[in-house]
This record gives C-alpha cells, sequence and structure tokens, in this order.
C-alpha cells in the first residue's frame, strides 16, 4: 500500500480509533489533518462537497494537538454544514442574497466539536436555503454522490455525506428538518439519526425549533452514539429541550436489545409517491433479519395518509425557511427581489409571506395534531421500520430549483422523500441505515427505523444488533 493510499484510508475509519491513534502517538494530529485535505484536494473537484475549506487553519491548530491532550476526539478531522455559525468563516445557506456573512461565534454544535478536540476543516454545500433533498445550488454549482457522479447525494446536508462517503472527512455535521440528515444518509450509505426534538441545543442563534435537529453522517452507529453524547444537552436560554438520558446513548447503543415488536410499512404517507420495488424489498428484508434476531414483525399500514399533510408541512416549513431570508433582509438593510434567490426559494418565500400568523399558528397547530395521533398509534410499536427513500438516489436535474414551475418541483421533492417529514413533525427520533446495496445500480439503499419519543438509545441499540448482523462500515465508493 502505497503512503498516499495508507493516508487516505485513515479518512475511513472511526473517530475513536483516529482519535486513539493520535493519542498514543501512532500518528500526529498534523498527519490526519493533512491526510483529510490531500483528500480533499485530491476528490472533491470531482464531488463538490466544500463550500470552504480551512487548510492552514486546520494545520495550525493540529500542529497544537499533542498525545497528551485530554479531549476525546482531539486531532480528528470534521466539516460543518454551512448553515451553522462557525466564528469568523462565511455563513452562507448557499444563498447568493447571504453574500459572505461572517458570525463572530461559534454555533453550539461547532462548539462542543471544537471543545471535544475535533479540528474543522471546511464547511459543507447544501441547497439554498436548505430547502431540497439535493444539493444543486446557482452559487456553488452540484453536488455529485461519490457513488454515481451523475446522481444527488441527498439534501440538504448533501455536502456533509458525500465528504463522508467519499473519504474526505471520517465524519461531518448535518442537520435535519424534513428529512435531511437522514437522506444523504440512505444516498451515499451512511448512518444517519435524527435525534429526538430538543435534544441538541440550536444555542445561541435560536431557542426552539419545531422541524429542526443537529446530528452528524458518520459510518457506524457507535459513532452516531458517541456523537450524540457530546452535542446533546441544554443551553442557558433554551425554550424547550428533551429529557437527559439515565445512561449515556453509547453506553445504551452497546447493549444487546431485548425482543421487541416491530411494525413493519411500505405505504407512503405521500399518496401519488411509488415506492421503488427496491427501496420496499430493503425494508421487508431488514424486517425478515430482525425475525431471525427473534423480534416480533407485524406488517401495518399507518394512518398517515392524510391529503392536507405536504400543505400543511409546507405552512410550517416554508416560514421557518423564510425566517432565514428575512434575518439576511436584516443583514442587508433592503427587502430581497426575485433576483437573490433561485427560483424555488423565491416561491416558497413568497408562499411563506403570504401566510398571515393565524394560519401560521393553526397550521403548526394542525401538525402537532398529526403528530400526536401518530405517536398514539405507535405506541403499539417499539420501533416502526419503513424505507428510507422511495426512490433511488436521483440523477440530477430530475428535482430542479431553477425550474420555471418551481413549486412543482418541491411536490417533486416528496415524493423522492415521503417517509421522513412526518418524524419531523412528531419529533420522535428516526435513523436510517445503509443495510443494503443495490444489485442493478452501484449505489447504496438505506432502510429507516422510527423509535419512540425519547428512544434514542433503544433505538441505537437496534441499529448496532442490525450493524452486527449486515455490517456495512467497510463499503466505500469508489468516486
Amino acid at each position: 500500500m502505497s503512503d498516499a493510499t495508507a493516508a487516505a484510508d485513515l479518512l475511513f475509519r472511526p473517530v475513536t480509533e483516529l482519535a486513539a491513534r493520535v493519542r498514543s502517538g501512532e500518528i500526529t494530529a498534523r498527519e490526519l489533518v493533512q491526510a483529510s485535505l490531500d483528500r480533499i484536494d485530491e476528490v472533491n473537484p470531482k464531488v463538490n462537497a466544500f463550500v470552504d475549506v480551512f487548510g492552514e487553519e486546520a494545520l495550525a491548530e493540529a500542529d497544537g494537538i499533542g498525545p497528551d491532550d485530554p479531549r476525546p476526539f482531539a486531532g480528528v478531522p470534521i466539516a460543518i454544514k454551512n448553515n451553522r455559525a462557525v466564528a469568523g468563516k462565511r455563513l452562507t445557506f448557499a444563498a447568493e442574497f447571504a453574500g459572505d456573512l461572517t458570525p463572530p461565534h461559534d454555533h453550539n454544535v461547532a462548539r462542543r466539536l471544537r471543545d471535544a478536540g475535533f479540528v474543522i476543516v471546511g464547511t459543507s454545500t447544501l441547497p439554498e436555503w436548505g430547502i431540497l433533498p439535493v444539493t444543486d445550488t446557482t452559487r456553488f454549482g452540484t453536488t455529485n454522490n461519490p457513488w454515481d457522479l451523475s446522481r444527488t447525494p441527498g439534501g440538504s446536508s448533501g455536502g456533509s455525506g458525500a465528504a463522508v462517503a467519499a473519504g474526505m472527512v471520517p465524519i461531518a455535521h448535518g442537520n435535519d428538518g424534513g428529512g435531511s440528515t437522514r437522506i444523504p444518509a440512505a444516498c451515499c450509505g451512511l448512518v444517519g439519526l435524527k435525534p429526538q426534538r430538543g435534544r441538541i441545543s440550536l444555542a445561541p442563534d435560536v431557542g426552539y425549533n419545531y422541524l429542526v435537529q443537529d446530528g452528524v453522517l458518520s459510518r457506524t452507529v457507535a459513532e452516531t452514539a458517541e456523537l450524540l453524547d457530546l452535542l446533546a444537552g441544554y443551553e442557558l436560554g433554551d425554550a424547550a429541550w428533551a429529557a437527559p438520558p439515565n445512561e449515556a446513548f453509547a453506553v445504551q447503543a452497546q447493549r444487546t436489545p431485548g425482543r421487541a415488536r416491530i411494525a413493519l410499512t411500505t405505504l407512503s404517507p405521500v399518496p401519488d409517491a411509488e415506492v421503488d420495488p427496491v427501496c420496499a424489498k430493503a425494508a421487508r428484508d431488514a424486517a425478515e433479519l430482525l425475525a431471525s434476531l427473534g423480534h416480533e414483525i407485524v406488517e401495518v399500514d399507518p394512518p398517515w395518509q392524510e391529503a392536507t399533510l405536504i400543505d400543511t408541512f409546507t405552512a410550517v416549513f416554508g416560514p421557518m425557511v423564510a425566517s432565514q431570508c428575512t434575518f439576511i433582509e436584516m443583514i442587508n438593510g433592503r427587502p430581497a427581489t426575485a433576483d437573490d434567490m433561485e427560483p424555488l426559494s423565491w416561491a416558497l418565500f413568497e408562499v411563506a409571506r403570504a401566510i398571515t400568523a393565524p394560519q401560521a399558528d393553526f397550521s403548526t397547530t394542525m401538525c402537532q395534531a398529526f403528530g400526536r395521533q401518530l405517536i398514539t398509534w405507535m405506541a403499539d410499536y417499539d420501533f416502526v421500520i419503513t424505507p428510507a427513500l422511495a426512490e433511488a438516489p436521483l440523477q440530477h436535474g430530475v428535482v430542479d430549483p431553477r425550474s420555471s414551475d418551481p413549486l412543482a418541483d418541491f411536490a417533486r421533492s416528496s415524493r423522492f422523500t415521503p417517509f421522513l417529514a412526518g418524524m419531523n413533525i412528531t419529533g420522535s427520533p428516526a435513523i436510517s441505515l445503509p443495510l443494503y446495496h443495490r444489485d442493478d445500480l452501484d449505489l447504496p439503499v438505506g432502510v429507516q427505523i422510527i423509535g419512540q419519543p425519547e428512544g434514542e438509545g433503544e433505538l441505537l441499540a437496534l441499529s448496532a444488533q442490525l450493524e452486527a448482523a449486515l455490517p456495512w462500515a467497510e463499503r466505500r465508493a469508489q468516486v
């Protein structure tokens, strides 16, 4: 194995292993960060996963990390999605209108990652304002799936998913307001957990968000559990938060789960979404595997096919996106115009601005009612298994943020990811696992598992049991 190949191989190893190698003196933090930067130089021109790369600063930071550094992940490189503040670096939301806004502070997730010793080597791409499940922007171009460069890595955390799948970083930050961590996990062959609502603070910028939770894209369940322990927890001023676990998530993830009652469904919550037989088969195969491990499987049709649900979700999601645009309007000192945004962003912005305050509040109330109904139904089961996506990762252009009928493309995107947004409404934890690989295409196939409220520990334990039975971490995209 050449030195370059050995260095690149490092970035596919678990973050705990990499940190242990730095602590032992087997490698230096500089060597590890340099391997990441070299891999970015080699692969990113093909993948386009980064908004900015902080090469010299990352190396300087690595030079200050020695084997005696007590931080648990000292020297390990990571990427932050470019919708969270990194102090002194531009925060663009992949939108021209945001300009080169440079916040002076770290977002909570960036601060906690730094405090744990991670070295932020760059910020990753996303669709404009984080709207779509594909990562294709006017400002930064198209991000490609490392498994097939003609296809999307998903969105909105598409750059983070592509960066990890291509071995540019061993782990990356993402967030999920309608599937945006689970989608790139499914597209790129990674683990993507949406934690319980309120689990990870949005400080200092926001006190609470009904739909969005931060997290990571990783190769293994264990890494996701360890990072959840790191990122979870109340910050001063939070308006709402999840109760802390009785035991570390990493410890819970290592426990063999007891016999569970698990619902299986391939019924799309979006009535006009056709589910690819390969995606449906993956969910069924996962259920069969769990049955062989001693769990009870019950095939069901959940009560989630409500004709107005997408419109109601949009009436909540749209104003959430519009608030970002309004913030930039305040910074820029002028109102946005259609020339400032991609057609889809502008169309959604106009939809949001046309919603009255009572309508927005009522839509939130309707979403909460739907969430309560769904959680009540789910109480009969320990977990629910679904396909992660209804289709293979889309070819570029199938969903186009610059089309002449942008809201039709927005509706089209929901048929790609129909199983995911419901869990942002309920707030329950849900995870996408890369259990399978397509025979017809060289692409991963993800399966979603939904847990009970505040049940990340049990969900991670079941996920780890599946990973042990059907390991996936050694699969690599040949970029």
